[in-house]
């Protein structure tokens, strides 16, 4: 079971860091990645990391203000999230799949946290 963490309420501009571990698990070999719902809405994809070379991908949405990356070592994945927008509100899953192609897909994960809120306020 993947734990997220890290959510919470922040002014527009602000800055939240999401974590997610996976206890007793290893995933070094498996792609990470962020998603998010707000309701209402469909689950949108929002960054992943490769296992094979670290690559990054991100919605366009949030290219620029977000950053992910992982820690094999601690078993851990992050989401660094700046210059919050309102409509960045949603609840955030963290995810790990066994593939290292179709990152922005959801099929493509296997594991999924149970989410944390994120809610900024304009």
């Amino acid at each position: 079971q993947l734990q997220a963490s890290g959510g919470g309420l922040v002014q527009a501009g602000g800055s939240l860091n999401l974590s997610c571990a996976a206890p007793g698990v290893s995933f070094s070999q498996y792609a990470l990645g962020w998603f998010r719902q707000a309701p209402g809405k469909e689950r949108e994809f929002v960054a992943a990391i490769s296992w094979a070379y670290d690559l990054t991908y991100y919605a366009d949405s949030v290219k620029g203000r977000f950053a992910i990356s992982r820690d094999n070592a601690k078993n851990t994945w992050r989401l660094q999230m700046n210059s919050l927008k309102y409509e960045d509100t949603a609840t955030y899953y963290c995810a790990a799949g066994p593939g290292d192609y179709g990152l922005t897909q959801r099929e493509t994960y296997d594991y999924w946290g149970r989410g944390t809120q994120v809610t900024v306020s304009s």
